[in-house]
């Protein structure tokens, strides 16, 4: 299901960072950190899943009158179009285009304007093929490549689901390998994540839990394909979203059998979707757009195969409870009921590893019942003080500023120490880069000193 990965050795406690200090930075103030080294037992390759491409169009799950209208329409809009270009748009392979297009000619709804290249035809529409496309165009506005059927993405979720996979050490060492994650939390992370189920991230903001939610996708390998678009019970579905799904490019005519696949379909790295406070019920269904005629997928319908993270849980605009309520079923099943525009319920995947993301305890947002079926709930504490040093050790290599441990202990105990404030894993990254915006505005090389230290934290803590 998916191709062989690099596996690191498992590293104890905190990783020291060697290399150019080049690192990102995560939202919390976590530090990025470089490669590790391979370990030498690695698991087995895993096989990828690739849809073949179709050797009719009843084989792709398609009716003569499912192509003929995007083909229509696409003429319509573009004026005309070689059979190429035609078979381009639609995802389709160039002689099952051709051969619907030659019907089309000998219908006298298209004819042939010209030749085109390797004795291909450059159509257009007759009258009768504009008024038929007019007629499509009522019925959709959709234009893109072929819809696959919903059954065909089904058995896709099933042959690429993340319960095939059983993430370790190994998996987790590397997916975290550019985080600073201590032992402790490696220990309650492992099992959750292996288990596939649902979970609680909790704890104080600031300390890395949406960063944490981020990389737990990487734990089930590192691509799938999906559909451009569905169709079920006469509905177009769009589901590939550009925002939200990353797309993996794949060789185009290749002489080599094992590059093909079929274009209707889209490689892309496993999702992970992360939804906060502006999350609302309707996103959790299917949405008809009336002008379009053309329905968008849900948001866990989206996310499957990967990650679904409700991040600041507890903030949307509705209930906890009906919000929770909402995946009561499917958290149980793995599967989604949801609704077309004409009434009609549809069985879909819920094939995701659905993470809580709050800063409240997990027992004031919801009951029991549902507790129970989300059998994981993590803490993600405060750094200790050693941890807080690492992190300022770590954030000062990254900005390009020299540490200075006594400068470190200064500010543990004129800003914690004597305030009772706690520590925060954000807080090493963000004093260090007000810090450095003061010296770029003085003209001054970037240092760690009190003077700085102590306008960072000035302005940061006003009013923490």
């Amino acid at each position: 299901m998916f191709k062989e990965r690099p596996y690191h050795r498992p590293q104890i406690g905190f990783r020291q960072p060697i290399g150019p200090s080049s690192s990102p930075l995560n939202d919390a103030g976590t530090a990025l950190l470089d490669e590790p080294e391979p370990i030498e037992d690695a698991p087995p390759p895993r096989i990828q899943f690739k849809p073949a491409p179709p050797k009719s169009l009843k084989e792709a799950g398609l009716t003569d009158e499912m192509v003929d209208a995007i083909a229509f329409k696409y003429l319509m809009t573009a004026g005309s179009a070689t059979g190429g270009q035609v078979a381009a748009l639609l995802g389709l392979p160039h002689p099952l285009v051709v051969e619907r297009l030659s019907d089309l000619k000998r219908q006298q709804l298209v004819g042939y304007v010209g030749g085109a290249s390797l004795g291909d035809f450059t159509y257009t529409l007759s009258d009768a093929g504009r008024e038929r496309a007019r007629q499509y165009m009522e019925e959709s506005l959709y234009i893109g490549p072929a819809p696959v059927p919903l059954s065909a993405y089904c058995e896709a979720v099933k042959a690429q689901s993340i319960t095939h996979e059983q993430p370790n050490e190994a998996h987790l060492r590397e997916a975290f390998g550019d985080l600073l994650i201590n032992d402790r939390m490696f220990a309650t992370l492992g099992p959750a994540i292996n288990s596939g189920r649902g979970m609680f991230l909790y704890g104080s903001p600031g300390n890395g839990k949406t960063s944490i939610a981020e990389r737990i996708t990487r734990c089930f390998g590192s691509t799938i394909w999906i559909p451009r678009a569905l169709h079920v019970d006469g509905f177009i579905i769009k589901l590939f979203d550009a925002e939200i799904h990353e797309e993996i490019p794949q060789p185009k005519n290749s002489i080599l059998k094992a590059d093909e696949y079929d274009e209707r379909w889209v490689c892309i790295k496993r999702p992970t979707i992360v939804v906060g406070g502006e999350l609302t019920m309707d996103q959790l269904e299917v949405r008809y757009n009336h002008t379009t005629k053309i329905s968008e997928a849900s948001t866990q319908l989206k996310s499957n195969c990967g990650t679904l993270v409700i991040d600041d849980f507890g903030r949307q605009r509705m209930n906890p409870f009906e919000l929770l309520n909402r995946w009561i079923v499917p958290l149980e099943k793995r599967y989604d009921f949801l609704g077309l525009a004409n009434g009609v319920k549809i069985q879909v995947p819920f094939d995701q590893l659905l993470i809580f993301s709050t800063n409240l305890e997990p027992k004031d947002l919801v009951d029991e019942a549902f507790l129970r079926r989300i059998p994981y709930k993590i803490n993600v504490g405060d750094p200790s003080e050693e941890e807080f040093r690492e992190l300022f050790r770590i954030m000062a290599r990254i900005f390009g500023i020299e540490y200075d441990d006594e400068v470190v202990s200064y500010v543990i105990e004129e800003y914690y120490k004597k305030t009772g404030r706690p520590f925060r894993c954000c807080q090493p990254r963000d004093l260090l880069s007000l810090a450095k915006n003061n010296c770029q505005y003085r003209g001054v090389p970037p240092r760690m000193d009190k003077e700085m230290l102590d306008f960072a934290a000035e302005v940061y803590f006003t009013v923490m």
